[in-house]
């Protein structure tokens, strides 16, 4: 199976403060993936705001061939979503915008609901911002999960359209997994010597991940493995944090799996506290 692609893009926007950013962003990404954007605002069309933001599209630097802007009435989360299947799109891309005339932001609510059931993948933009800021680390999950393959070629994708130099992928142990109780120094030995064939069989499989994705895909990127022992979901998003990585890419919900409980849980706090981009990759429609 070929590599996650990007070809279509959908941006959802909104008239805020951070429109102008968003909307550089939209037109950087289209042009590292060599993709169509499709601008969809959820609100009523008026000749201000078209003007408005055809006048950002224009001063931006970086253009884009294939550009289009559609205007949505009704629910935000729904007319969204309706509109990344009308179009086919691979990719829904959200930055932090307001909604109008309310305080709230998009990574809120609406990005959490459109992120547990988007049909595509979906891609959050924590700081967005009208200058370029190169993305040098990615940190992808290497969960064992039949998604995995595709979220690490996807991560890989990222990694030659960005010019991204580094790749951690990132395994997470359960803890449970070791469950021998250390008492002395013989269940201590048990415990490390278990921990230490754990973390060999999972970065062994997600080597064999990396060893099957096209070469092309794999020059000059230092990619590496890197086991945690903890609670699923927080254990990556700490060590996302400490490395200060500048995209976090991970699996699209799976029922009753971990991802599904950090989309309806825990998306908010990761989208507050991590310093980066998140990533969701969603292979299900391939």
């Amino acid at each position: 199976m070929s590599p996650v692609a990007f070809k279509k893009i959908l941006v959802g926007f909104a008239f805020s403060p951070n429109l102008k950013a968003n909307i550089f962003e939209a037109l950087r990404m289209a042009r590292y993936f060599g993709g169509e954007l499709v601008f969809v605002h959820v609100g009523h069309k008026t000749d201000e705001k078209e003007s408005r933001f055809k006048d950002i599209i224009a001063s931006s630097p970086v253009q884009s061939e294939k550009t289009s802007i559609h205007w949505k009435v009704g629910n935000a989360v729904s007319a969204l979503l309706e509109a990344s299947e009308q179009f086919k799109v691979d990719l829904i891309l959200l930055g932090a915008l307001k909604r109008e005339n309310v305080v709230k932001f998009y990574l809120g609510s609406i990005a959490r609901k459109i992120t547990r059931q988007a049909k595509c993948s979906v891609l959050l933009l924590i700081k967005p911002s009208v200058e370029r800021h190169p993305c040098q680390h990615i940190v992808v999950n290497g969960f064992d999960s039949p998604q995995t393959k595709d979220t690490i070629g996807a991560a890989f994708v990222v990694a030659k359209a960005l010019g991204a130099k580094k790749i951690s992928l990132v395994e997470e142990i359960s803890r449970s997994k070791v469950a021998i109780s250390v008492d002395d120094d013989r269940s201590l030995r048990r415990a490390t010597l278990r921990k230490e064939r754990l973390r060999r069989q999972e970065q062994t499989r997600v080597k064999d991940v990396v060893r099957n994705l096209p070469d092309t895909l794999k020059n000059n990127v230092n990619w590496t493995t890197q086991s945690i022992f903890g609670r699923r979901g927080y254990s990556i998003g700490h060590y996302a944090k400490v490395v200060r990585a500048d995209l976090l890419i991970m699996n699209a919900q799976e029922k009753l799996s971990f991802i599904d409980r950090l989309i309806t849980r825990d998306i908010e706090h990761i989208l507050a506290e991590l310093p980066t981009d998140v990533l969701i990759v969603n292979s299900k429609k391939r």
